[in-house]
């Protein structure tokens, strides 16, 4: 079978005809396609991250939420813990009925001096400062006795305690306690 020259040229226009819609198709049809498609995925990959980050801040929002309750409660509880009226008034004798159910006769406490708080967010409360006397107190009995004082006083601390034996009772001891409790101003 032998070709003409007239069949191939026509072979030949064909093959470049063929090639030419080749490149159009990739060039104007198929190029624009990929190009959109690949924004389409980064905007796909965009909006994933958004949509990640936004979940990440909404369980952060509900944890938050639950720390506000949480703390809001704790707060009320804390205020509950000031009675009505100046702490010199109530301090002492709540001190030395405490003292007194831990089988501690005689504590005095009076007050060393008061302060208010550098941050603004606590304005609202002041700084009192203690010393309670303990005259007569045994080791085991004073331990117990200060960890249920720090435990059941969550707005109390000690800042500073003494012990000094008594030279005629050496199984008691004298106590001094310096203790910083944060009031609320009324």
């Amino acid at each position: 079978m032998r070709s003409t020259k007239d069949q191939i040229k026509k072979l030949s226009l064909s093959a470049i005809g063929f090639v030419f819609l080749l490149y159009v198709y990739f060039t104007f049809f198929l190029g624009p396609l990929n190009r959109s498609r690949d924004g389409m995925l980064l905007k796909i990959k965009d909006l994933q991250s958004k949509l990640d980050s936004s979940k990440e801040e909404m369980t952060k929002a509900v944890k938050l939420e639950q720390r506000a309750k949480t703390s809001t409660s704790r707060f009320a509880a804390l205020k509950a813990f000031n009675p009505e009226g100046a702490p010199i008034a109530w301090f002492p004798p709540r001190i030395r009925a405490f003292f007194a159910d831990q089988q501690i006769d005689k504590a005095v406490a009076r007050l060393e001096g008061s302060s208010g708080f550098k941050q603004a967010e606590l304005s609202e409360w002041m700084k009192y400062s203690w010393i309670i006397d303990l005259p007569r107190a045994d080791y085991g009995t004073l331990g117990r006795a200060i960890a249920e004082l720090e435990n059941t006083n969550p707005l109390l601390s000690i800042t500073r305690l003494s012990i000094h034996t008594l030279p005629e009772q050496p199984q008691f001891q004298h106590i001094d306690l310096a203790v910083v409790n944060v009031i609320e101003k009324k």
